[in-house]
């Protein structure tokens, strides 16, 4: 009888316990990504959306190297585009290289995203050399195609930010009767994912990959053969058209489009895809530095110029002597 009851208290407390185990055990069962209802909403979208790849790390030299010829130089101003975060990228400022001429460095953001690096040098002597060189660590993950794509869907309200994808950009004709015909012609039949890759693979095989100069989307179509950049605006061209934003992604050297998609509960998300070279549908191997994303640009050192690409820019004046500034633009790994 002395022990009868410890033995009651402890046969309650097991009974306690098995029950408050039998509850966290339902309710593991529901929240899991394996349970029936808990399936679709805790899995679709990390499934549904970009998935990042290997990380690769690297170093990012940008900057400029100016020398007075002839004589003086004075109100020597200079921009570049510099690389930003993304979502697949991180960037970090390592270093800053200055030399004593240089007067001020900055850093500004261009409506669309683009990050450039500012410099001022206000006099610059006979044949002496000013120069302001930035290295970044950049931080580039390779992007994964979703492994679930029947929920993705071509956006019916795309808010301001997305229309500014949806329209006419230099070298992107988007009125353009031979595209806007073909456009509407690709996977008539087809919605969201499966109609931009029908997209994808129409203008793969409209337009040869070769490199040239720079012509546009309506040339390339009529010619049947581009570079990179001439794919890269059929594709944006074609899927505008269709009510898909799309963009260009710039890399050194290079660039490809991305698109955007929405899921069922109306996240969006950008998908990039190789227009030129080896295949590559919503997904992207290659990790070299992002500069820019977009292809219709205002630099308010440039009024009155719609830009598809936000390149250097340098200005100045002539000191007493004469003199003219010879500018050396550094942009390279390492």
């Amino acid at each position: 009888m002395a022990t009868s009851a410890p033995r009651t208290w402890f046969l309650a407390a097991c009974r306690r316990a098995s029950i408050r185990a039998l509850r966290l055990a339902i309710l593991l069962v529901v929240l899991s990504p394996t349970g029936a209802s808990g399936q679709f909403a805790a899995t679709q979208p990390d499934q549904t959306g970009p998935q990042m790849g290997d990380l690769r790390e690297q170093k990012y030299r940008v900057g400029v190297v100016v020398t007075a010829q002839g004589g003086p130089c004075r109100g020597i101003y200079a921009t570049m585009p510099v690389p930003a975060d993304w979502p697949e990228q991180k960037v970090e400022i390592l270093h800053e290289d200055l030399s004593a001429d240089v007067r001020s460095l900055r850093y500004r953001t261009l409506p669309g995203g683009v990050k450039q690096m500012q410099v001022e040098i206000p006099d610059l002597p006979a044949g002496e050399t000013a120069r302001a060189v930035v290295t970044f660590s950049v931080s580039r993950a390779a992007i994964e195609a979703p492994t679930e794509t029947e929920f993705l869907t071509i956006p019916e309200k795309p808010d301001r930010s997305l229309r500014l994808y949806l329209g006419a950009s230099p070298y992107i004709e988007t009125r353009h009767p031979k595209i806007v015909k073909l456009a509407k012609s690709v996977g008539e039949d087809l919605e969201g994912w499966a109609k931009v890759e029908a997209i994808y693979d129409a203008v793969r095989e409209q337009v040869e990959y070769r490199n040239g100069t720079l012509k546009g989307a309506a040339r390339a179509l009529a010619d049947g053969w581009g570079d990179c950049e001439e794919l890269t605006c059929l594709f944006i061209a074609m899927a505008r058209v269709n009510g898909v934003p799309a963009r260009t992604v710039w890399v050194e050297g290079h660039c490809y489009p991305e698109f955007y998609l929405e899921g069922p509960t109306g996240e969006g998300w950008w998908f990039p895809c190789q227009a030129a070279g080896s295949r590559a549908f919503g997904s992207m191997p290659d990790q070299l530095p992002i500069l820019q994303k977009g292809d219709i640009f205002r630099d308010p050192d440039r009024p009155g110029q719609t830009l598809r690409y936000v390149s250097e820019f340098a200005k100045g004046a002539t000191g007493s002597g004469g003199g003219s500034p010879k500018i050396e633009w550094i942009r390279a790994g390492g």
